[in-house]
């Protein structure tokens, strides 16, 4: 890189943030609110911009500018990032993970706290002109059970603090568990999921929104507690099921919630959990504290100086340390690693513990880790959800137990080579074989059936008994929801150890819950799932 690097910050930046920038010796402006017009015409003339959630790094963007090297995200989502295009041209995607777990631990904390001293209700009530205490009388927290679901590092800070104050600490964390590991902090118990519910005075949850947690905390869960429990939630809308929330309130099944996220947001004037007594809600505040945004702004400048002046790429989560011209080269390949991953995770029937990759052909002339460390990103993000990137990975499936095994195949029938992906668990594994063509990621072979699938979502997998009409009826019962079949790839029987058919459905859109349903009930079909590459 010739002259001094120049960093473009398009969102509000705490000034520490610029100052450590200007002291590493790159220059820095800032232009605030520019829309995508004037965001193509700027980046021309930097090679990084910084951004936080409001601004958009969209394809046009990174395609307008031959000189833009990096993109940092001082955050941890980098939904406001086109990942794939920055992929293609060769830009570093970069964020902050970690940056805001201990005020988000903070928050879940003093949600339990406001709940149980009823602190909302009783500042309502005060400003009303009322100066009546009946109805809250509040409850210690001292010696009271507190259950977290999903022990990572939020999590693990909200242990410590709770323990701290007396409380007991159970946890369910079901990747520590398929480890074999105990709980990594002293004092806290992991046991399963069903048998923390039951237990606890307060439930606080800190997992990420996958589909095995869509709606974990629903009607049932809700039941089964105390009703003088508390749900907290401080992750991710979704996790907890809005409608069974408001019946559980309502029937007194449960004493109240505290949320901080919602299934959709900002959220519906008319959405009852707004005005309901029994919850506190607020706007999405676990990193809203000045430490915190402090905290991020510091480290995105100090891994974007690291990058430019010294190519040393920290928490990127589209990359492992490549140099540019080889990036150019191998992020097509990356991409596919990475959806292979995803999708054989989500064929399993439980947690990954084993991972294998194989690259054959070209594919080989670039040895093993940078596909390693992209299959396992694609496996991961099915896991703790979208703090994994190519530096944490190994780290992550370290600590959960999946063990990886790379090898190199000169061999390939495909021109530009193959990718050879297996990922299991106890219950079995799924096999994937892919390839590019024209820089398009294919499936080419999935678990013995040979396929040729665009590797993009929405996937639809069924394995069904070998009869006649099987497909017409998945057909028909796509067809009356309104989902388009794009393409078909079917398995026979024969190439399956169980004896089971297979179908592969390349759609146009997610089937909702109720598709999927209607599907599995069609008597010749024993096994239904969709998948997102």
């Amino acid at each position: 890189m010739t002259g001094v690097p120049r960093v473009l910050i398009c969102d509000e930046l705490a000034p520490s943030a610029v100052q450590i920038l200007q002291a590493r010796g790159l220059e820095v402006e800032t232009r605030l609110g520019l829309d995508e017009a004037a965001l193509c015409e700027a980046v021309t003339e930097f090679d990084a911009c910084v951004v936080r959630s409001a601004t958009k790094i969209t394809r046009p963007v990174l395609e307008a500018s031959t000189r833009l090297k990096a993109v940092g995200r001082a955050g941890i989502g980098v939904d406001n990032i086109d990942r794939t295009a920055a992929t293609e041209r060769g830009v570093v995607v970069m964020n902050t993970p970690g940056g805001n777990t201990l005020s988000t631990a903070e928050l879940a904390l003093t949600l339990c706290l406001s709940l149980a001293r009823h602190i909302p209700a009783a500042t309502r009530r005060v400003r009303e002109g009322s100066w009546n205490k009946k109805g809250l009388m509040g409850a210690e927290m001292t010696g009271k059970t507190l259950g977290i679901v999903g022990l990572g590092r939020v999590g693990g800070l909200l242990a410590e603090r709770a323990l701290g104050i007396g409380m007991r600490v159970i946890a369910h964390d079901p990747y520590l568990e398929s480890a074999g590991k105990g709980s990594p902090i002293a004092g806290v118990e992991l046991v399963p999921f069903a048998e923390l519910v039951p237990q606890v005075d307060f439930i606080s949850l800190h997992v990420p929104l996958l589909d095995s947690t869509r709606g974990m905390v629903g009607a049932e869960a809700m039941r089964a507690m105390k009703n003088t429990a508390y749900i907290v939630n401080t992750s991710r809308g979704g996790v907890v099921d809005e409608a069974a929330l408001l019946e559980a309130l309502d029937a007194g099944e449960i004493a109240g919630a505290a949320l901080d996220v919602l299934e959709v947001e900002p959220p519906a004037a008319d959405n009852p959990l707004l005005t309901h007594e029994k919850v506190v809600v607020t706007p999405h505040l676990g990193a809203s504290s000045a430490e915190a945004q402090d905290r991020v702004a510091d480290m995105i400048a100090e891994q974007l100086a690291d990058y430019l002046l010294d190519g040393v790429a920290r928490n990127a989560v589209n990359m492992p340390t490549f140099g540019a011209a080889d990036m150019q080269r191998i992020a097509p390949a990356l991409e596919l690693a990475e959806r292979m991953g995803s999708f054989a995770v989500q064929g399993l029937e439980g947690p990954a513990n084993k991972v294998e990759i194989t690259a054959g052909g070209a594919l080989a002339e670039f040895g093993t880790q940078a596909f390693e460390l992209a299959v396992l990103v694609g496996v991961l993000r099915h896991v703790v959800g979208g703090g994994v990137n190519f530096v944490n990975a190994p780290l992550l499936a370290k600590e959960r137990g999946i063990h990886v095994l790379a090898s190199c195949d000169e061999e390939s029938i495909y021109h530009d080579g193959h990718l050879l992906v297996r990922v299991e668990c106890k219950e079995g594994g799924v096999q994937v074989r892919g390839a590019l063509f024209g820089n398009e990621p294919h499936f080419t072979r999935i678990d013995g059936v040979h396929v040729d699938l665009l590797a993009e979502g929405p996937l639809l997998l069924t394995r069904h008994e070998d009869q006649p009409g099987v497909l017409g009826k998945i057909g028909t019962t796509l067809g009356e929801h309104g989902v388009n079949i794009r393409r078909v790839d079917l398995g026979l029987s024969s190439q399956r150890p169980d004896g089971l058919a297979s179908a592969f459905l390349r759609l146009d859109r997610t089937p909702e819950r109720e598709v999927i349903a209607d599907l599995e009930s069609i008597e010749p079909i024993r096994w239904v799932r969709c998948v997102h590459p």
